[in-house]
């Protein structure tokens, strides 16, 4: 049985609290499992969230600020310790390449394991594409170089049991039709409708951009950055951040179905006014404001 979750490891912006480690979220995707922006603290939380490095196939880390990949080193050498069976793919800013670089050999030890580097550059591009998914990468707007991350799913069919028996197709004939597009005539598109693939977008360190509304188009989860309440919204465009409020408008405006809000200042300590003030800028979605060790599946096809 497939599985489509997302488990938050740690929800802080730039330093970590007593109840909020250092940023590191896992997406588990039909048998893959990709690490994005794994901060100070990552291995002991993969450790508690029953997470193994076993689980990762890649890494996607969005930019260079140390709450965002400082824990680099140690999944890394955890991957090599644990000898992972299938090669590993890291992405990330190309213009960062020496500080991946001095992370993934910031100690001794035995490298086991194939890690393939694969940065990204320029405004975006697509990373990867598997059967189960096509990875996408957009640039944002932070004060270092910054990428946000998108999963597609390809679209499928989904069989009209009422039609099927009006043409009296049944049985073992569904599939055939399924595989070969056309059976006794019948064609796949009489019989069928188009089921829409599941979309995913991670978006972190960023003032408004294209590149965030590109992302967050038509997702069925936004995992999205909200470090601001919206009376520090200065603050935020000043830093390269955005409020709950910001974030909130751009799911609502996207059609994002679940909203998950994450990477807060530690200057606030009441999350619920995280989801008042998403909910007051008008997402009237599924919303989900993050905390460590949290597991959130992702929706259920359309």
């Amino acid at each position: 049985m497939s599985v489509r979750e997302l488990v938050v490891l740690g929800t802080a912006s730039q330093v970590p609290t007593r109840h909020r480690n250092h940023n590191g979220y896992v997406l588990l995707w039909d048998g893959d499992g990709i690490l994005f922006d794994p901060g100070e603290g990552t291995q002991r939380q993969m450790l508690r969230a029953g997470v193994a490095a076993h689980d990762l196939n890649r890494i996607c880390v969005t930019h260079f600020h140390g709450d965002h990949s400082l824990g680099l080193a140690g999944v890394i050498q955890r991957i090599n310790l644990d000898r992972v069976p299938h090669p590993v793919t890291a992405h990330y800013p190309a213009s960062g390449e020496r500080f991946f670089k001095r992370l993934r050999y910031a100690t001794a030890y035995r490298e086991t394991v194939k890690l393939v580097q694969e940065p990204v550059a320029g405004t975006g591009a697509v990373l990867a594409a598997t059967g189960s998914y096509t990875l996408q990468a957009r640039r944002l707007s932070h004060p270092v170089e910054s990428y946000g991350y998108r999963l597609v799913e390809p679209d499928g069919r989904r069989m009209l049991p009422e039609l099927l028996a009006e043409r009296g197709i049944g049985g073992p004939d569904v599939g055939r039709l399924m595989r070969e597009g056309a059976v006794g005539g019948v064609t796949l598109e009489e019989v069928s409708e188009v089921r829409r693939g599941q979309r995913f977008a991670f978006v972190m360190d960023t003032r408004l951009c294209d590149g965030v509304h590109e992302l967050a188009e038509g997702c069925d989860m936004l995992v999205i950055e909200s470090t601001f309440l919206d009376e520090d919204e200065s603050l935020a465009t000043e830093h390269g951040h955005l409020t709950a409020g910001q974030a909130a408008r751009v799911a609502a405006r996207a059609g994002v179905r679940h909203l998950v809000l994450t990477h807060f200042s530690q200057r606030y300590d009441d999350p619920s006014v995280f989801e008042r003030q998403a909910r007051e800028a008008g997402f009237t979605g599924e919303l989900t404001v993050a905390r460590d060790l949290l597991r959130v599946p992702v929706p259920k096809r359309r």
